[in-house]
C-alpha cells in the first residue's frame, strides 16, 4: 500500500464515520474499545495541552516590537539619561524590557555590573520562558508508551483467548488485537499533537533568547556613549 492510497483510506473511515453519527461519536466508540489504558492516555493529553495554552499565553504576552523597543531606549538614554530609559521598560511587556531594566538598574554601579545584572537577568527569564516545557516533554514520551503497554495488554488478551477457545481464528482474537492497536493509534496521535506545540515553543524561546542578547548588547554600547559622553 503507498502513501497516496495510506491517505485515501484514512479520508473514507473519517468519512464513514462522520455518515454514521459523527466523529465524535466514532471517537468515543473506539476510546471505549480501546480498554483501560486509553484513561492514561487521554489523561496525557489534556494536561499536556493545559501546559501547552499555557505557554502559547506566556509566550504571547512576552512577545514585542525589539527595534522599536530599543530605539526608544536610545532615545530615552540620549534626551533624559537613565531614569528616562527606566520609565521606556517599565512601560513595556516582555522579557526584553525587563533585561533591560535590570541593567539600568545597576548602571550607577559601573558598565561591569551593568552588564553582570544583564546576563544574570536574561538567565532568568530564560528560565521562566522555558518553565512547563519539561512536562509537555514528559507527556510526549509517555503517550507512546502507555499506548505500547496498552498493545502488549491487548495480545495478552488475544493469546488467552486462542488458549480458552484451543483454535486460532479471526473472531477469537479480534477483540484483544483491536484493544493493542487503538492504544498505540491514540498514544502516538497524542504524542504528534503534542510534539508540534513543544518545537514551536522551543522555537520561539529561541528567538526571544536571540532577541535577548543581540537588544543587550546594543544596551551595553549605548550606555558606554553615555557614560562617554559624560
Amino acid at each position: 500500500m503507498d502513501f497516496t492510497t495510506t491517505i485515501a483510506s484514512i479520508f473514507n473511515v473519517l468519512a464513514q464515520a462522520t455518515n454514521d453519527g459523527g466523529v465524535m461519536n466514532w471517537l468515543t466508540e473506539k476510546y471505549v474499545a480501546g480498554g483501560i489504558f486509553m484513561h492514561p492516555i487521554l489523561a496525557s493529553l489534556i494536561i499536556g495541552l493545559a501546559f501547552s495554552f499555557e505557554r502559547l499565553w506566556t509566550l504571547t504576552k512576552a512577545r514585542t516590537n525589539t527595534k522599536k523597543f530599543i530605539v526608544d531606549v536610545k532615545k530615552s538614554l540620549t534626551s533624559g539619561g537613565v531614569e528616562a530609559a527606566k520609565r521606556v521598560c517599565e512601560n513595556t511587556r516582555g522579557p526584553v524590557a525587563s533585561v533591560f531594566y535590570a541593567g539600568l538598574l545597576r548602571y550607577d554601579e559601573g558598565l561591569d555590573a551593568a552588564e553582570k545584572a544583564i546576563v544574570a537577568y536574561g538567565g532568568i527569564e530564560m528560565g521562566f520562558l522555558e518553565r512547563g516545557l519539561i512536562w509537555i516533554s514528559t507527556f510526549i514520551t509517555i503517550a507512546p508508551m502507555l499506548g505500547f503497554t496498552g498493545t502488549v495488554q491487548g495480545m495478552i488478551e488475544a493469546f488467552d483467548a486462542i488458549k480458552e477457545a484451543a483454535q486460532i481464528s479471526p473472531a477469537v482474537v479480534a477483540e484483544g488485537i483491536s484493544v493493542a492497536l487503538l492504544t498505540t493509534l491514540f498514544g502516538l496521535v497524542v504524542a504528534m499533537i503534542l510534539q508540534v506545540f513543544y518545537n514551536y515553543f522551543v522555537s520561539r524561546i529561541d528567538r526571544l533568547v536571540g532577541d535577548m542578547e543581540q537588544s543587550s548588547i546594543e544596551l551595553i554600547d549605548a550606555l558606554y556613549e553615555l557614560k562617554v559622553k559624560k
